[in-house]
């Protein structure tokens, strides 16, 4: 049975490295390992949807240039950034760990909203 693996992401838009036509959001992630077993992350996935409906898929070994480690109630938190064309947009995903007995399992990322402070309401 996976590990059970909690992932809480935060976003914040910058304007300041923002262009028309290339709207920058950070995002800052915390993964939790919640389970007995300790867990290695492998791989990200991650959908990203503009609002002209316009899909991004981003994979790739690790987060950050990294594959942390997590041991039971470890937490690891990373930041990074998304680029859309046209906000708001909303990104969803998984992570692929592999768990101290060998089991590989997938870790899904819940949607959540890229918007511009003026645009109020959730993206899901």
């Amino acid at each position: 049975m996976p590990e059970p693996i909690e992932i809480h992401v935060e976003t914040a838009y910058l304007p300041e490295r923002s262009t028309p036509g290339r709207f920058l959001f950070a995002y800052r992630v915390t993964i939790r390992n919640c389970g007995l077993q300790v867990v290695q992350l492998l791989e990200r996935h991650w959908i990203i949807t503009d609002a002209s409906g316009r899909v991004t898929e981003v994979r790739g070994e690790g987060v950050i240039g990294q594959r942390p480690i997590l041991r039971p109630g470890e937490c690891f938190d990373y930041a990074s950034s998304a680029s859309v064309i046209e906000p708001p947009a909303s990104m969803r995903g998984s992570y692929a760990f592999r768990s101290e007995s060998g089991e590989v399992f997938e870790a899904p990322i819940a949607s959540f909203a890229l918007r511009l402070p003026e645009q109020p309401g959730a993206l899901n």
